[in-house]
């Protein structure tokens, strides 16, 4: 069997097409972090068959699935998705994340903080906040943005960002417990977007039964995006909607929580402890596994993030080719996003198999720096035909420049997508026969 290479790897995955300018060439950085990803779900399917079913996933899958489904292409420095910018600062770069009403209203309020006069039309205050950026440092941009509310992130300039592995820290908040296992463990899935479902998917995958949590005034917002793909993220999942501002919703929620071997959640901590229902303020059952994904981790709580501003402030980039004027360009969609919900899944996974009791804190800005620091492919310079091919010069083999993928169909119902809350009174009754009070 020939030897793999990184570069031609991540030309067949799809995520190569979605990197670099959209009038140019796709770009080959960061190809590393396909390889990475390759090994890290190796990791995951020894880890989910030490206590439950092995789950074996597509790297490609994960990274590029939900771009074939809504038929994302590459856009440079605007996101495949089309929400994020990388802005150019007087000193590096920034990126900027506008995918609420909310983002985009407060860019007049950011250009005040950066000592601008604000904009008014949506186009105009885009191009002010391009421009401010010009005279500001990276830092100062990114700081601006998130004093408001906004995601951003500054580009690091040199490897003082860097992650080590793993991404993520645990802290014991229960004893283990030698009956921790994910088959037919309850999974309380509170997230929403992409990297907490995903993780949720693959726990799923591995025998768990997973319950999301939406509540009735404020529903995951994926549900407004591609449907496709809301649908193989929740496939099999029970749906429960719950009125979170009643004493009934909360009830049902801490009866949910006290009963689940794990809970995934990926809100602010002051909205948890808004409810009573942080975990530093539960006591736990023995074995529980508590997963909190957020953008820069529980020591940073009001810092947002999303997957593209995610992965800039973890160094996570393409670059284009041209030397000393190379500019950064968005890596495939969204991609901390993926990474951060495999490695939520292996964290979970990896705890399970010890017994549990843990809380496992996973910034998404480290999973995207600890991939970005995956080391650099030792093949030589590759290089970019002019039909759209990458050689590799160890073996001179080539390789097409392939577009995203669809994912496989989901298997199992997908009532969660369909239906919001279909499950609600059935889960209400199975957690009132369990001893919660509903």
């Amino acid at each position: 069997m020939f030897e793999r290479c990184a570069v031609l790897d991540w030309a067949a995955s799809g995520a190569m097409a979605l990197t670099g300018l959209p009038d140019g060439s796709p770009v080959m950085s960061p190809a590393p972090v396909l390889a990475m990803l390759s090994a890290v779900t190796e990791r995951l399917a020894r880890a989910t068959r030490e206590t439950g079913r092995a789950v074996r996933t597509d790297p490609a899958d994960l990274i590029t699935g939900r771009a074939a489904l809504a038929g994302f292409t590459r856009r440079g420095q605007i996101s495949a998705g089309g929400s994020s910018f990388l802005l150019r600062c007087a000193d590096g770069w920034c990126a900027v994340t506008v995918s609420r009403p909310d983002d985009l209203a407060a860019i007049p309020a950011i250009l005040g903080v950066l000592g601008m006069e604000g904009a008014g039309a949506d186009a105009e205050a885009h191009s002010a906040l391009a421009a401010a950026a010009l005279a500001r440092p990276a830092q100062d941009v990114a700081a601006a943005g998130q004093l408001l509310g906004v995601p951003a992130a500054a580009l690091p300039t040199d490897a003082s960002g860097a992650t080590a592995w793993p991404p993520w820290r645990a802290t014991r908040i229960a004893l283990p417990s030698a009956d921790a296992r994910l088959t037919g463990a309850v999974v309380a899935d509170l997230s929403s977007m992409w990297a907490g479902p995903l993780c949720a998917r693959i726990l799923g995958l591995a025998g768990a039964d997973v319950i999301k949590v939406e509540s009735a005034d404020r529903p995951d917002g994926a549900r407004s995006g591609n449907q496709e793909f809301f649908d193989w993220l929740h496939a099999g999942h029970r749906s429960l909607v719950v009125d979170f501002q009643t004493r009934e919703g909360r009830t049902a929620l801490a009866a949910l929580l006290a009963t689940a071997d794990v809970v995934i959640e990926s809100s602010r901590p002051r909205a948890l402890a808004a409810l009573g229902l942080a975990p530093e303020m539960l006591s736990h059952r023995d074995g529980q596994v508590w997963l909190s994904i957020t953008g820069y981790g529980l020591a940073a709580p009001e810092r947002a993030a999303f997957g593209d501003d995610a992965a800039v402030g973890g160094g996570l980039v393409g670059w284009t080719n041209g030397g000393a004027a190379a500019v950064p360009v968005f890596c495939a969609d969204a991609i901390a996003d993926p990474l951060t919900g495999v490695c939520g899944a292996l964290a979970v996974a990896s705890s399970m198999a010890a017994g549990g009791g843990e809380h496992i804190d996973l910034p998404m800005r480290d999973a995207a720096a600890a991939f970005a620091a995956a080391p650099a492919p030792d093949h030589g310079p590759h290089t970019m035909l002019p039909d759209g091919r990458v050689i590799c010069p160890r073996h001179s083999r080539t390789q097409a420049v392939l577009p995203p993928r669809r994912p496989a169909s989901p298997a199992g119902p997908v009532r969660c997508a369909a239906e919001p809350g279909a499950d609600t009174g059935a889960v209400l009754a199975w957690l009132a026969g369990r001893g919660g009070t509903c």
